[in-house]
């Protein structure tokens, strides 16, 4: 009697382990976006800003744009759509600094530089300053951190299915029933002065 409870009593420890093993195997495989360059939270480089000085008198960069790499898409993702958005520059609207969608599903990331110009790898969508690429950021002096979020969206959307030229609220209601999940990173940047 005493070995078929400690029997049971071992088989029941196992089945709890294995149980509790399971979220831990799935949190690994979680859709992931991430920067060589820059942790969460971290700080965009003077290079990553825009420099368009007849645009903006805050642009102190050289608009290259840093790489990103992303992990574990969704079963069934076709494509991706990859946005930049400040929610607190030209307050209360934000400004989109990036739209790009219809990246193939084998893509798994951007080199350094790479989103600045046109790409084969990406429809252009458009931004807040009406161009379909990287535009960096370039917020006024003497202000405090802007935080950049940077959000992946898988699709089960062909890579061309979009036409070129979307805003980001024309993407996001184009996509309403073709999400299959999304990852983002913020990354922070002010004025050196």
């Amino acid at each position: 009697m005493k070995r078929s409870i400690a029997v049971l009593a071992t088989s029941g420890v196992f089945v709890v382990a294995s149980i509790l093993a399971v979220p831990m195997a799935r949190a690994a495989d979680v859709f992931t976006l991430t920067s060589p360059a820059i942790q969460d939270n971290g700080t965009l480089a003077i290079k990553n800003a825009c420099n368009d000085k007849q645009r903006s008198p805050n642009c102190v960069g050289e608009n290259i744009s840093p790489p990103l790499a992303w992990s574990n898409p969704l079963e069934g993702t076709k494509s991706f759509a990859l946005l930049l958005f400040d929610p607190e520059g030209r307050a209360p609207a934000g400004v989109s600094h990036m739209v790009v969608y219809g990246i193939p599903a084998d893509v798994k990331g951007f080199a350094e530089g790479e989103l600045s110009k046109p790409s084969d790898k990406f429809v252009g969508g458009k931004s807040t300053m009406n161009l379909g690429i990287y535009t960096g950021p370039g917020t006024p002096p003497n202000t405090d951190w802007h935080h950049y979020t940077w959000t992946i969206v898988a699709t089960d959307l062909d890579p061309k299915a979009l036409q070129p030229g979307m805003t980001r609220e024309e993407l996001a209601a184009a996509l309403k029933d073709h999400l299959k999940g999304s990852a983002g990173l913020v990354t922070r940047f002010r004025h050196p002065t």
